[in-house]
């Protein structure tokens, strides 16, 4: 069994917000997660949430108020970082919005970057498999759903229609929709997957929802139409409405609201909701 070492733990509206670290295989590095135990005498659903860029595992633990409200429901939290760090990657740490902190949620082809920089398995298999390991009279790990902010956004989106069945539910709060046609993910794709678009598309959730034919897939979105990326043209919500859409196995709820922003004020509006949402899927 793969060793894990709890580094803190903090009494959170009768659970516990617990950090912990571990050697990742998938990354070849050490990498931290941060974990909400609802309770500690039973196990709970798990709630997958994945960071926008520049993140660790602590903007969500500590901005987000989640804590309420999983508690509440009675639902896990799991948070885990966005990128390996301390990998040594010539220019990883050049660039805010690529390298450390913006992992992308892909598993990387160019071989400058494919030996540590594959957080889709880590997010997908690996993590998922060391919570049933170490934790398995506390979380159900059967039953999970993922949200995610922007770039974790996109990263939710991504991992719940290339898994189909895995996960019960998704929600995004100012996802990166259609990557392949903007600034952020041009940038992200071409260095961590090459100049082959066809390989982009393998994570580009309006395009993978043109083909998605698992089981019913019900989404929940929620835009702030004051975000500053929105209007930049960096998160394209529009593009993958179109083709979620269009697909009858999938159930989109696209929100749009008014004066909102990017930021955790915008998330910690809305995140009561979407627990919920998930909650009601996780029974």
């Amino acid at each position: 069994m793969p060793e894990i070492k709890q580094l803190n733990s903090s009494r959170c509206f009768g659970g516990y917000m617990r950090k912990f670290s571990h050697f990742s295989s998938s990354v070849n590095t050490e990498m931290i997660f941060s974990v909400f135990f609802p309770f500690l005498d039973k196990p709970a659903p798990v709630l997958y949430f994945l960071s926008g860029l520049t993140c660790t595992d602590e903007n969500f633990s500590t901005k987000s108020g989640a804590q309420r409200a999983a508690a509440k429901f009675g639902v896990a939290l799991i948070v885990p970082d966005t990128s390996p760090r301390g990998a040594g990657v010539e220019g990883e740490t050049e660039s805010w919005d690529f390298g450390v902190g913006a992992g992308f949620y892909v598993n990387a082809t160019e071989p400058k970057w494919s030996k540590h920089y594959n957080m889709y398995s880590y997010v997908t298999e690996e993590l998922p498999a060391l919570l049933k390991e170490h934790f398995s009279n506390l979380l159900i790990t059967e039953k999970s759903a993922v949200f995610g902010h922007s770039m974790g956004g996109h990263g939710a989106l991504i991992v719940s229609l290339k898994n189909p069945g895995k996960y019960k539910s998704v929600s995004a709060f100012a996802p990166i929709s259609n990557p392949i046609n903007c600034p952020w993910g041009q940038k992200a794709f071409s260095g961590y997957l090459g100049a082959d678009q066809e390989k982009w598309k393998q994570y580009d959730a309006s395009v993978l929802a043109q083909s998605y034919s698992g089981p019913k897939l019900d989404i929940l979105i929620d835009q702030g139409l004051e975000d500053k990326f929105y209007i930049q043209k960096q998160l394209l919500p529009e593009e993958f409405q179109k083709t979620a859409g269009s697909n009858s196995n999938i159930s989109l709820n696209l929100r749009f609201l008014e004066g909102y922003d990017h930021s955790f004020y915008f998330i910690s509006t809305v995140i009561d909701e979407h627990i919920e949402f998930h909650a009601n899927h996780l029974k």
